[in-house]
């Protein structure tokens, strides 16, 4: 791992670490699929020359994948949070994932086809859930609650208020 970070996200998956770090360089900027590690010997859940190890960055962030086997799933204790500028951006990072054998969550969450966490989070959402004028942002953050994928215009007008 020689030119990488000193900490790395390390995620696990069940054989699909290349096509996952894959899409991820596809989908998002910044993003890169950096280096592919073969398995130097036999271990519980594959065999020497198989995949075991691939370095990939998701915006900026340095991760390795682990092909570890069925053992552990990804949950929602962990996500990736990516800011998003605009509608046709949130809608673009969304679309990918959901339409990709992903699923919806709440409040901006999906789950990508290998069971990681997303939150697709507007900048405009941020804004308004931490205005300091409590109302503006308990309007913005109701609205929210109601939502899967963020809707900016309708989170900017629930904190404008009636």
């Amino acid at each position: 791992m020689g030119k990488r970070a000193g900490n790395t996200v390390c995620l696990w998956f069940d054989g699909s670490a290349l096509q996952a770090a894959r899409f991820y360089a596809q989908t998002f900027p910044r993003s890169s699929v950096d280096a592919v590690h073969q398995a130097p010997g036999d271990y519980p859940d594959g065999k020497e020359g198989d995949i075991l190890t691939v370095e990939f960055t998701v915006h900026d962030i340095p991760c390795l994948g682990l092909n570890g086997g069925p053992a552990f799933k990804h949950s929602e204790a962990f996500s990736f949070q990516i800011t998003t500028t605009d509608q046709a951006e949130t809608d673009r990072y969304w679309e990918a994932i959901v339409d990709n054998g992903g699923q919806e969550g709440a409040c901006g969450w999906c789950k990508d086809k290998w069971g990681l966490s997303w939150q697709i989070t507007p900048i405009a959402l941020i804004k308004a859930v931490t205005d300091p004028d409590h109302a503006a942002a308990k309007r913005a953050f109701d609205a929210m609650m109601q939502m899967k994928k963020i809707d900016i215009s309708a989170i900017e007008a629930a904190h404008r208020g009636p």
